[in-house]
């Protein structure tokens, strides 16, 4: 029986046992009020003559993922703290911890519309910009914008694996920005069933550099999420061009939000639309490729693959990374617990674990010399230096059997 780690060996009641992050979930909201903050920071820089520095704020988004976050990891380290079993039930029904979650949705959508004025805007005066934005900031803007809405494609990833019908809504919302509705299908009907196989898109395999899976990734969860819901509305008998198609409803938001914008500010609006929302899906691959690298479950005497469970997800116990992305990073128990919300879900034994946190990994699988480097030698010691039990990219099958040999 799988055990969780710290926490779970003494037994407490519910009225002694305390979340230490419960206010630090808050911390969840400086994402999609990024923005904000870099637009009084560049007002306060003009303000005070130092017009040459000011503009690197508009890069606020990614001086967050790449810098700030890996940088807090590495300070903070590890969480330790894993809620026991005895206030699992009082915790899951706490509606603050889902309200933490709510609370992204408005500010992203202020974010966003904020974004697109600063983009189209003809004469900046009150931010004490001479006329518009320049090219490399409109860049930096677009990418801040497009890091908050990779990171809303996790709020919406806690949102759409709940069974209440409004968060389910309020996951396609969040997922409008980045033009990824149909992650909502793919994910909890597609990855789910999948994860750790051969067959699944979203399963990096070891050999395979990060910008290699990211055209199967999002092409192939694309493919999967259309035949899943084609399958499932023709069960129904209805065909798939139809407004109940979960993935057409879900890009249909995206359009009626991208229109919107194109209306408020005019076509000059969509390249920064287009850029944020491509630079956006890709954070999302990023995880997607560091969270089960080379991960493989076995087949079983039947044929079928073994049950999913905490051995075929990489962990990180990060508390900085883990408090912006909602445990995220403790990616087993969600696995094995799919409708668990964030705040209950804790670190499971026998998970292999990351070295760091998601956003210092992140970077790290950018870099397929350095990325192989670090997690190579850590897949095969997981699996005692057999390499036959990897989930190894077919195409460099040959040479690294003959490297690693077969035992």
């Amino acid at each position: 029986m799988t055990t969780s780690r710290a926490g779970a060996s003494a037994p407490a009641t519910p009225t002694q046992w305390h979340d230490r992050k419960r206010y630090l979930w808050l911390f969840g909201l400086v994402p999609p009020t990024a923005i904000l903050l870099a637009v009084a920071l560049v007002w306060a820089f003009n303000k005070v003559g130092w017009q040459a520095v000011a503009p690197v704020w508009w890069w606020i988004g990614p001086l967050l993922v790449y810098v700030l976050l890996p940088i807090l990891d590495r300070f903070f380290g590890p969480d330790g703290q894993n809620p026991p079993d005895e206030v699992m039930e009082q915790l899951e029904n706490d509606r603050y911890y889902r309200y933490c979650v709510y609370a992204y949705i408005p500010f992203q959508l202020l974010s966003l519309v904020l974004a697109g004025y600063l983009w189209t805007a003809d004469t900046l005066s009150w931010l004490g910009i001479d006329g518009g934005l320049g090219l490399i900031s409109k860049i930096g803007l677009a990418f801040s914008i497009g890091a908050m809405g990779g990171v809303g494609i996790n709020a919406a990833h806690e949102l759409g694996h709940k069974k209440d019908e409004l968060e389910r809504w309020l996951s396609k919302i969040t997922l409008a920005q980045t033009f990824y509705g149909h992650f909502y299908i793919e994910h909890n009907r597609g990855h789910h069933v999948r994860v750790a196989t051969a067959e699944d898109p979203a399963s990096a395999r070891f050999a395979e550099s990060f910008w290699a899976f990211l055209p199967r990734s999002v092409w192939g969860s694309l493919r999967s999420a259309w035949h899943l819901e084609r399958t499932r509305l023709q069960r129904l008998g209805k065909r798939p061009w139809t407004i109940r198609n979960d993935v057409l409803n879900a890009w249909l938001m995206s359009v009626a939000l991208w229109g919107a914008l194109a209306a408020v500010f005019g076509p000059e609006v969509l390249p920064f639309l287009v850029i944020q929302a491509v630079y956006g899906f890709t954070l999302l691959e990023t995880v997607n490729y560091l969270e089960h690298y080379g991960l493989l479950r076995q087949r079983t005497s039947s044929g079928r693959y073994e049950r999913c469970a905490p051995e075929h997800s990489w962990n990180s116990d990060h508390i900085v990374t883990n408090i912006f992305l909602y445990h995220l990073q403790r990616h087993s128990d969600h696995h094995a617990n799919p409708t668990r919300r964030y705040q209950t879900l804790r670190s499971m034994d026998g998970a292999p674990n990351l070295p760091s946190g998601y956003a210092s990994m992140i970077t790290l699988a950018y870099l397929p010399p350095l990325w192989r480097r670090v997690m190579d030698h850590r897949v095969l010691a997981h699996y005692d230096g057999d390499i036959t039990r990897v989930n190894v990219h077919p195409r460099h099958r040959d040479r690294v059997l003959a490297k690693y040999g077969a035992r």
